[in-house]
């Protein structure tokens, strides 16, 4: 019979404890391990990506989130509000109201003058200190000025304006500004992002620094009142959701690549506040602005040369013309565009560069945005024949 050792006559029960210890030693070794592996696998790409919690303004000006847009909250809306809001400004400016008011005491009228200030917004388009932004923000202005968006207060001059078209040029005397990038307005999808950035009720506020709102691209190539009764018509507008309110005025609609493809112009809505349909100028038609105001220092007003009128059915019937469509031109103006196209009164006009024409409201429409020295193509109605005229047009002369 082989011999027993006192080792092997130790109950098994005593190893039992040092058995589940090792267990679980590893167990929770491993759960730690898991735990760590997810959380890195769930902090976000740009922690990653730049190796710091809280990415640089340049950091997050050249990310692109790519596949990881929907697990971070640097979307493109974030991108693009980095990238523009540096040069968004708010504009201040101050004018002074000139009126008469009867005293029924001294049985007169006496002058009257009080100072009226006005707020707006803009965003700076050259490092020199070139600022776009609405006419209305500073008409009739004896003093303006501008903060940026670093907290810095400067006076501003108009060195440029487009009445007729909203529009107006500011100069700063800084160098090395911050600028927006400008986008092509042509280039636009209804119901894709659109971002406002300003500074509405920026008289209520104590700082200066940007309200963004986002929103959708509503609609293009829209005419628009603001009130029935007003003659102003604001042609061809891009149409947006994003809300726009008094102080907007003036500043950047952006689209999601941080480009800037609107000025906030105009709402709708009876109390003056935003109702979701607010109206922003194409910025192609601000580059043209500029572009009139670098080269002949003014925006050289379009001269077709000649009037027009409605088709009624009384008018059609008096003269016999061959259809209520289209309008009536009843005057040529002498050595005019009109004139040296070769149309006379009495031609019907039928269609202006291949679109039909509806009404005067609708022939304005398709000419507004045309430059100096652009062509129109116009087909006419001329004792029942059909004829078609190129017209040049050319700057409206003065005086």
């Amino acid at each position: 019979m082989p011999a027993v050792n006192d080792f092997d006559r130790r109950p098994r029960a005593l190893y039992l404890p040092y058995i589940y210890g090792a267990i679980t030693g590893i167990s929770l070794g491993l759960v730690a391990i898991l735990i760590l592996f997810q959380s890195r696998g769930n902090e976000s790409p740009v922690k990653h990506l730049f190796g710091a919690t809280q990415p640089t303004q340049t950091q997050l000006a050249n990310y692109d989130p790519g596949n990881d847009i929907t697990s971070s909250r640097v979307n493109a809306i974030v991108l693009a509000t980095q990238r523009v809001t540096p040069a968004v400004v708010t504009i201040q400016s101050t004018s002074t109201v000139r009126r008469r008011i009867y005293n029924l005491f001294w049985n007169r009228y006496f002058p009257y003058e009080r100072e009226r200030s006005n707020s707006g917004s803009g965003f700076i388009v050259s490092s020199d200190g070139h600022i776009f932004t609405n006419y209305h923000v500073v008409a009739s202005a004896h003093t303006i000025w501008v903060t940026l968006a670093d907290g810095s207060r400067e006076p501003a001059e108009l060195v440029g304006r487009a009445p007729s078209h909203d529009l107006a040029v500011l100069k700063i005397d800084r160098e090395n500004l911050p600028t927006a990038a400008l986008g092509d307005s042509e280039d636009l999808l209804v119901g894709e992002w659109a971002i406002a950035i300003g500074s509405p009720f920026g008289n209520l506020l104590v700082d200066k620094q940007p309200t963004v709102t986002v929103g959708v691209i509503s609609a293009l190539h829209r005419d628009i009142k603001q009130d029935p009764q007003d003659e102003q018509v604001f042609n061809d507008m891009v149409q947006t959701d994003a809300a726009i309110n008094p102080g907007n005025s003036g500043g950047p609609l952006v689209n999601g690549r941080g480009e800037v493809i609107g000025i906030n112009t105009a709402i709708i809505g009876a109390t003056g506040a935003d109702v979701g349909m607010g109206f922003a100028i194409p910025i192609n038609r601000a580059r043209y602005v500029i572009d009139e105001i670098t080269q002949y220092g003014r925006v050289r007003d379009v001269w077709v040369g000649m009037t027009a009128t409605d088709v009624t059915p009384a008018l059609q019937a008096g003269l016999d013309l061959a259809s209520t469509s289209g309008v009536l031109i009843q005057g040529v103006e002498e050595g005019g565009p009109a004139e040296k196209a070769g149309l006379s009164p009495g031609d019907l006009l039928l269609e202006i560069d291949g679109v039909e024409v509806h009404n005067t409201d609708h022939a304005n429409r398709l000419i507004f945005g045309a430059r100096v020295g652009d062509s129109v193509e116009m087909r006419v109605i001329r004792k029942d024949e059909l004829k078609n005229f190129t017209l040049k047009l050319e700057e409206r002369p003065t005086g």
